[in-house]
């Protein structure tokens, strides 16, 4: 009787946070610069998306597997297999197939992971850890035998490949529609220059322009995973063994087979995000091309609560601060005194919960900030490439408060134990 009331509550609250910070952002550019700062744009948010995919891709996968009690740690490795196997299977039979084999090599490492893990009960980290180091041998070693033969390829990348195709949204964003080039009404309303609505319009303008067909199906798979780990009989069982593997196991769940499912799964995902990165951000295969997008996957997933949607938001955040570093480092500069308004929130909402030591903590940090940013016009070169990893690691320090893991998470189970 209370699910609409209660979905339409959330919904609210959702749309009040997404024009909350809209406005804050458009406040904070205000305030540095406008003229100079990219901070918020059309490009922003587009570049945004397109750099928050791999992340959110690993997140998911990340999600599945832990909530099937198995902790991948080995996520990076997975994207690794998966940026190789996508840019091979796109060079030989085109850029969805190459997305389709980039997933089927993260899988296998994923099945690699579940047979250590789940079959000979070895230690999860150490299991991971071992995908990671063994996933960069073997996409040398298939360099060094396939793209270093071709021309424009070598030891270390692939030749050239396509990507899947993009496309703008008809009337919102001027898509074709039959080939008539439709009106942009997004882009329209942004440059009427009106506070907080243009701003909010350049946001929508950037995430409906030009969108690859494979950001679209990235997208897709966040309520396609919230229906079918919370939504079916299927995901109810790969949760239970997360949660209570014995309890499972009493009820009739074939608990081996539910963790070997969700764990390839898991690793099919990271590899989708590799593919990602080689057929649809940087159009070639090169080595260590990931970056950590692995880790900061799985960042996502304690950050978002091991959820598809604070997976989502987690993944945003990297991509904002990595298009930020990307397109103008100015706004990193602007992002300081974002920064002190934020940490001074945090000390007020701690002294507001009667915790004085961390409130008084976050107030000289906050000060800090905002004195670092009142006396300088930029920020050292070394600075912005690593503003997304800061950011993530902020954020994990102030969203552990209210975290709950699966109960059986990274726990070794054996048939018939108590």
């Amino acid at each position: 009787m209370n699910a609409v009331p209660l979905r339409e509550s959330r919904v609210l609250r959702w749309t009040i946070a997404v024009l909350g910070l809209v406005l804050v952002l458009s406040i904070v550019q205000e305030l540095a610069r406008p003229e100079t700062t990219d901070l918020i744009s059309a490009g922003t948010a587009g570049s945004t998306l397109r750099r928050a995919v791999p992340i959110l891709l690993a997140g998911l996968g990340g999600i599945w597997a832990e909530r099937a009690g198995v902790v991948n740690i080995g996520l990076e490795g997975m994207m690794i297999l998966g940026t190789w196997f996508g840019a091979w299977g796109a060079l030989e039979f085109g850029p969805w197939w190459g997305i389709l084999i980039g997933i089927t090599g993260g899988a296998a490492g994923g099945l690699l992971h579940a047979v250590a893990t789940v079959g000979f009960g070895v230690d999860h980290i150490i299991s991971g850890v071992a995908i990671n180091i063994l996933a960069p041998g073997i996409t040398r070693f298939l360099s060094r035998e396939i793209f270093a033969t071709q021309s424009g390829g070598g030891i270390t990348q692939s030749p050239r490949v396509e990507s899947v195709g993009h496309a703008d949204v008809p009337f919102l964003s001027g898509g074709d529609l039959f080939g008539w080039s439709s009106p942009d009404l997004f882009d329209w309303i942004s440059n009427r220059g009106w506070f907080l609505v243009s701003d909010l319009f350049k946001v929508l303008s950037g995430a409906t322009s030009n969108v690859s067909w494979a950001t679209l199906l990235a997208l897709a798979l966040v309520p396609a995973t919230v229906f079918i780990l919370w939504r079916t009989p299927f995901g109810l069982r790969v949760r239970a063994c997360g949660e209570h593997p014995v309890a499972a196991d009493s009820l009739g769940v074939n608990v081996y087979r539910m963790k070997y499912a969700a764990v390839v799964i898991s690793g099919g995902l990271a590899g989708f995000g590799g593919a990602f990165i080689a057929i649809e951000q940087t159009g070639i295969y090169r080595e260590s091309q990931t970056q950590g997008r692995g880790f900061i996957g799985l960042a996502t997933v304690i950050f978002g609560n091991w959820r598809p949607l604070g997976a989502f938001l987690g993944s945003i955040l990297f991509g904002f601060a990595d298009a930020l570093q990307l397109r103008d480092r100015t706004a990193v500069h602007a992002l300081l005194l974002l920064a002190g308004v934020a940490v001074g929130l945090a000390a007020l909402w701690s002294l507001r919960r009667r915790q004085p030591a961390g409130s008084i903590v976050l107030l000289l940090i906050s000060a800090l900030i905002l004195w670092w940013y009142s006396v300088t016009d930029s920020v050292m070169g070394e600075l912005p490439p690593v503003t997304p990893h800061i950011a993530t690691l902020l954020v994990l320090v102030f969203a552990t408060g209210r975290l709950r893991m699966p109960a059986a998470d990274g726990m070794r189970y054996r048939k018939g134990q108590e």
